[in-house]
């Protein structure tokens, strides 16, 4: 295969970050649409007979799901993205992900069919996780692999940029449809944004068709290095690296299902601020994330992966207790303030995290292999948080959430310094890997 020329790079390092961004802002679009409508409206939809403790804890058990199935979708996407390319494999998971979305938008409610309703929405759930378990992996490699090896902070971070655009794109749909649509939003209002998905999905498409598969994994394919089981493979050679990769995300992801998915309903169950002032906040502490993730991204190709996730975690632990304190006030600036000032914590560790976690495995093996640590974290720590979070006010007060986020900062900034910085190594060489 012939080198590309400096311009034809430079095009398609502009063209793999566009499709980063495009692709996986549309893929947690449809994620996010499910966590908005499971905090507002999945309760009364789907689970009308429940009280309203009952209801919002089977809805989100019914949101927890798809973090379960994401490992699944790192595993079978994880294989192919190893085994036939990244560009191919994205392809896939946006097609899956549209496609459950839409259908979640014409599920009728139990009102109308019954229990099946619930379990359908179930299995559409799965689905979206599966989906959204095969993207992180793909799309941060697109970028990350095209992209110069002295930015790859920089570069693995554009596609996290997909996910505050994704929660802008999901919650502020939500927040127009429930300011606008009135009683209709609990009967249809609610399901637009999920048919919208379709339209998104095509646009992602297109993108996505015009890049090309990334040099490194290009040159694995020419040496013949490509691995026949590349998730058994990962396992068995570095299981350190997935397992820390997943322990890292409990003071990141942990959190931000906390300041996002669940703090909508607690500002509107527990404080009785209005749905729309919840949901407003949210939308607003994501488009700082627009600017804050490319940020520290970029600050941790100067100083380390390490250094600048570490820093994130120790944070949390400092928050933890003044976000509660702040949000109970009920004054909607102090509110809008204190939401967005976690998600610039967040941002600390969601910028580095991309390149931390795939900075850790060889070419060959590096979608199975990031997807995997990354998508292990969401059984254990974002999938579910809101739920113990729900389960933790209702018995044992606010105060015990916050040590919840105290203990989550303490195992990720111990899995972070545990971790090895290869954020100023070759990666594309297998001897930065302990291999000849």
């Amino acid at each position: 295969m012939s080198e590309p020329t400096s311009a034809q790079h430079k095009a398609q390092v502009r063209k793999a970050a566009t499709a980063s961004v495009v692709g996986t802002a549309i893929e947690w679009y449809d994620f996010f649409l499910y966590n908005t409508a499971a905090a507002v409206v999945f309760a009364e939809v789907f689970f009308p007979e429940s009280t309203p403790y009952a209801g919002t804890l089977a809805a989100f058990a019914t949101n927890f799901v798809g973090f379960a199935a994401r490992p699944v979708g790192a595993a079978i996407f994880g294989h192919w993205g190893d085994r036939i390319g990244r560009k191919a494999t994205l392809i896939v998971t946006l097609l899956l992900m549209g496609v459950a979305s839409a259908l979640i938008g014409v599920l009728p409610g139990t009102a109308s069919i019954g229990v099946a309703a619930p379990i359908i929405l179930v299995v559409l759930r799965i689905v979206q996780g599966i989906a959204v378990g095969g993207e992180w992996s793909g799309s941060v490699l697109l970028s990350m692999e095209w992209g110069d090896q002295r930015r790859r902070g920089l570069m693995a971070s554009w596609p996290q940029v997909g996910v505050p655009i994704g929660l802008i794109l999901g919650t502020g749909a939500m927040s127009l449809l429930a300011a606008t649509a009135g009683d209709a939003f609990r009967d249809w209002g609610w399901r637009v944004p999920f048919l919208a998905s379709l339209v998104l999905v095509a646009v992602g498409l297109w993108v996505r068709l015009k890049v090309l598969e990334t040099p490194m994994f290009a040159r694995v394919v020419e040496r013949g290095d490509v691995v026949r089981l590349p998730v058994f493979e990962v396992i068995r050679r570095h299981p350190k690296e997935v397992v820390l990769s997943a322990l890292l995300r409990m003071s990141e992801q942990m959190p931000f299902y906390l300041f996002t998915t669940f703090a909508i309903a607690y500002l509107t169950q527990q404080l009785h601020l209005p749905r729309t002032v919840a949901l407003a906040a949210v939308t607003c502490a994501a488009a700082v994330e627009l600017v804050a993730i490319p940020f520290f991204g970029h600050l941790s190709d100067r100083v380390g992966r390490r250094l600048v996730y570490a820093a994130g975690a120790a944070l949390l632990a400092v928050v933890a207790f003044p976000y509660f304190l702040l949000l109970n006030t009920g004054i909607v600036a102090v509110v809008f303030a204190t939401v967005i000032v976690t998600q610039i914590q967040h941002s600390m560790e969601y910028g580095p995290q991309a390149s931390l976690i795939a900075e850790s495995f060889p070419t060959s093996l590096r979608y199975g292999g990031a997807g995997l640590g990354y998508q292990l974290a969401s059984v254990v720590a974002g999938g579910p948080a809101p739920l113990i979070a729900t389960w933790l006010l209702h018995d044992y007060g606010w105060q015990a959430i916050a040590v919840f986020m105290v203990a989550g900062a303490v195992v990720g900034f111990a899995a972070t310094l545990a971790l090895p910085d290869r954020s100023k190594i070759d990666i594309s060489e297998h001897a930065a890997y302990g291999r000849p």
